[in-house]
């Protein structure tokens, strides 16, 4: 699922990591994968530099990585180490599956990146990748 590595997310951060509606948005994108940036984009339908700004207060909070592939920026969740902290996030993410907004946009991502004339065809944005243990 999420990447292995954990980090201290003091419990204050992380609230109010998740109390912006479209960070909630984006956390959810990557519940399953790593995201491209141009997706996020797409999906959220956002400029991209406050879809950036919002990813980089995540980074910040320590809940999102990032890796570099050539020019396109994925991102990933982390788990917190501390358990408290990671049974909020965890939590959350289970409450997106039953959140019909949040639905939507992983249907969107799913058509952004595999659907006729995506992202992929359109400018070659890479395949979200699956997030492994």
């Amino acid at each position: 699922m999420r990447e292995e590595t954990k980090r201290d997310v003091p419990l204050d951060q992380l609230f109010r990591a998740l109390a912006d509606s479209t960070r909630l948005r984006i956390i959810n994108l990557m519940g399953e994968q790593e995201v491209c940036v141009c997706y996020f984009t797409q999906v959220i339908a956002a400029p991209q530099p406050k879809i950036s700004r919002h990813l980089a207060y995540l980074r910040r909070t320590g809940i999102v990585g990032a890796r570099r592939e050539g020019k396109w920026m994925h991102y990933r969740l982390l788990m917190p180490q501390e358990p408290h902290a990671a049974s909020i996030l965890e939590s959350t993410l289970k409450a997106f599956q039953q959140d019909k907004d949040m639905q939507r946009d992983l249907a969107r991502l799913r058509r952004a990146c595999c659907g006729p004339k995506s992202l992929v065809e359109a400018i070659g944005a890479p395949v979200p990748a699956r997030v492994t243990a």
